[in-house]
C-alpha cells in the first residue's frame, strides 16, 4: 500500500492533466479561460485530497489498477470541490474564507462561482463517461462506480444533508435525528461512494465492499463531529475557514446538540465503529486505521 502523500501526488497531477490552464477567451468549442481559472481556482487549491485518495487506497488494497480509477478519484475531488464553492455562496453559507484564502466567489463574483462549481460536476462526471465507454470490457464496473459515486453527491446524499443543513438553521431545531440526516448526507454520504466506488473498481467480493461501506459510515460521521468540535476549538489559521460560523448562523451541529464534551464523547464512540469495520482486514487496512486515528486526535 502507497502513503497518502504518494496517493495525492498521482491525484494532484492527473488533476492538472485533465484540467489545464485554457489559452483562448471564447472560441468555438473551447473551454473559456474564465471558466477555466475559475474552477482551477479552487480545485487546485491545495487540500488533504482525501476522498480521491479514499478511493485509490480502496481499489488498490482489494488488488485493483490505481491507474484505472485514477480518473474516478479525480471526478470525486471535482465534485467535492463543486460543493464547496456553492456551499461557501452568499444564499447558503456565506463564507469568505476556504483553505486559508479568499472564496470563488470573493474573487470571481457569484455568477462566476456559480459556473465554476455547474463546471466541475458537469466535467466530473464527463471524465467518469470517458473512461466508462472506453473499454467495453470494464463498461459495466465502470458504470457501477460511476453510480456509487453520483448517489453519494445526489438527491438522497450530499443534495440531501444540504438542504436539511438550510432547513435546521432556518428553524432554530436541535433536533438530533435531524442531525444524523444532515451528516449522514452532507459529508458521510460522499466518503461512502469514494471507498465503495473504489471497491467496485478492485472487482472486490460482496462482503469486502460491505465492510469498507460499513467504515466509510463511521468515518464520515466522525470527520463532520470533527468539523464541528473544530469550529468551536482551532485557531482561524489552522482551521483554513472562518472560525465559529457554525454558532454565528444558528446551524445544527454536534456542538450544539451534544454539548462540545458530548461531542468529543461521540467522536469517540465513532472512531472504535470504524476501527471495528477494518477488522475483516489485515495490516493492508492500515491506511485507513491511520486516517481515522489522525482525524480522532485533531479534537483530542
Amino acid at each position: 500500500m502507497r502513503t497518502h502523500e504518494e496517493y495525492k501526488a498521482l491525484v494532484e497531477k492527473r488533476l492538472r492533466e485533465l484540467l489545464p490552464e485554457a489559452e483562448d477567451e471564447f472560441e468555438s468549442g473551447r473551454m473559456p479561460r474564465l471558466l477555466s481559472a475559475s474552477m482551477r481556482y479552487s480545485l487546485m487549491a491545495g487540500g488533504k485530497r482525501l476522498r480521491p485518495c479514499m478511493l485509490l487506497a480502496a481499489c488498490e488494497m482489494l488488488g485493483g489498477d490505481v491507474c484505472e480509477a485514477l480518473d474516478f478519484a479525480c471526478a470525486i475531488e471535482m465534485i467535492h470541490t463543486y460543493s464547496l464553492i456553492h456551499d461557501d455562496l452568499p444564499g447558503m453559507d456565506n463564507d469568505t474564507l476556504r483553505r486559508g484564502r479568499p472564496t470563488n466567489h470573493v474573487v470571481y463574483g457569484e455568477g462566476q462561482a456559480i459556473l465554476a462549481g455547474d463546471g466541475l460536476l458537469n466535467y466530473a462526471f464527463e471524465v467518469m463517461l470517458a473512461r466508462t465507454v472506453s473499454d467495453q470490457k470494464t463498461a459495466l464496473r465502470n458504470a457501477k462506480a460511476m453510480c456509487a459515486i453520483a448517489s453519494g453527491a445526489g438527491v438522497t446524499g450530499m443534495i440531501a444533508g444540504q438542504v436539511a443543513d438550510l432547513y435546521a438553521e432556518n428553524i432554530g431545531t436541535q433536533d438530533e435525528k435531524l442531525l444524523s440526516y444532515i451528516h449522514e448526507g452532507k459529508t458521510m454520504a460522499m466518503f461512502k461512494g469514494a471507498v465503495t466506488a473504489g471497491a467496485i473498481l478492485a472487482d472486490a467480493e460482496e462482503n469486502s465492499i460491505n465492510a469498507l461501506a460499513r467504515f466509510s459510515e463511521a468515518f464520515g460521521i466522525l470527520f463532520q463531529v470533527t468539523d464541528d468540535i473544530l469550529d468551536v476549538t482551532a485557531e482561524a489559521d489552522k482551521f483554513g475557514k472562518t472560525k465559529g460560523k457554525d454558532a454565528e448562523e444558528g446551524k445544527l451541529t454536534a456542538v450544539s446538540v451534544y454539548t462540545l464534551d458530548g461531542a468529543k464523547k461521540r467522536s469517540t464512540a465513532l472512531k472504535e465503529q470504524a476501527l471495528s469495520a477494518l477488522g475483516a482486514f489485515g495490516a493492508e487496512a492500515d491506511y485507513f486505521r491511520n486516517l481515522t486515528t489522525d482525524m480522532f486526535e485533531r479534537t483530542h
